[in-house]
């Protein structure tokens, strides 16, 4: 069990235990972390304490998380790919949002299209949840954000490609603040037009819609970009 933590900076502090665990192996590589609710009452905190933490954890490549399954330890393979390829990204070659919005239009309509083929149910799930956590997040932009994040995460998982995700991961990490941004200039509701068409896309195996959904959605998103000062991520 945990130790009640009482004082500033909880999930600091949650941060600290955690990683203790995971350096002297009681949490080992694949072994899953208790629900946020659970954690919270073990803590003894709140739960967006607990949710900081986790983020903080997944920054620094100790944590994954599959939305729909829960939050599991990562093996240094993971850890070190994932930390590498985001240092690649803070170089010079990607300072721009423009420069990351490019790789996605690379990337995520052929993601779309081989989750139409590949994905299970479990995929399934985790998307719709996402979709329903954003529905009910339109007066929460960091909410709204990470379920967006989670359902593009739960996409590219959907491939069945695990080289995937970690290509992706990193790359729309980077891209949270700009979401908010792009939240806060009505995207979301528009964003959320296009999740469910990608959805609806995928739930019937169509790859060429959930293609042409994710193109859809990529160039909305380029078009609300345009109200927003581009900044380095």
């Amino acid at each position: 069990m945990y130790t009640p933590v009482r004082l500033a900076r909880l999930y600091e502090q949650i941060v600290e235990q955690i990683e203790e665990r995971i350096r002297n192996g009681e949490l080992k590589p694949g072994d899953q972390l208790p629900s946020e609710r659970e954690l919270a009452e073990q803590f003894g905190v709140s739960r967006t304490a607990v949710r900081e933490a986790i983020k903080a954890l997944r920054e620094k490549g100790l944590v994954e998380v599959h939305p729909g399954r829960g939050t599991f330890v990562t093996d240094n393979v993971h850890q070190v790919v994932r930390q590498t390829l985001g240092m690649l990204l803070r170089r010079e070659r990607a300072r721009r949002i423009s420069d990351l919005m490019e790789v996605r239009e690379l990337l995520e309509p052929s993601i779309a299209a081989l989750a139409a083929e590949r994905a299970t149910e479990e995929h399934l799930e985790a998307m719709r949840r996402a979709v329903e956590i954003m529905d009910a997040s339109f007066d929460d932009p960091e909410r709204f954000v990470e379920a967006d994040l989670d359902f593009h995460l739960a996409l590219a998982e959907g491939t069945g490609n695990p080289l995937i995700p970690l290509l992706l991961d990193p790359i729309i990490d980077m891209l949270r603040e700009h979401r908010v941004q792009v939240f806060l200039v009505g995207g979301a509701a528009r964003g959320q037009f296009y999740h469910k068409q990608i959805l609806e896309a995928v739930t019937q195996r169509d790859p060429e819609a959930a293609r042409a959904a994710m193109i859809a959605h990529l160039q909305q998103i380029r078009e609300d970009s345009a109200h927003i000062r581009e900044e380095t991520p």
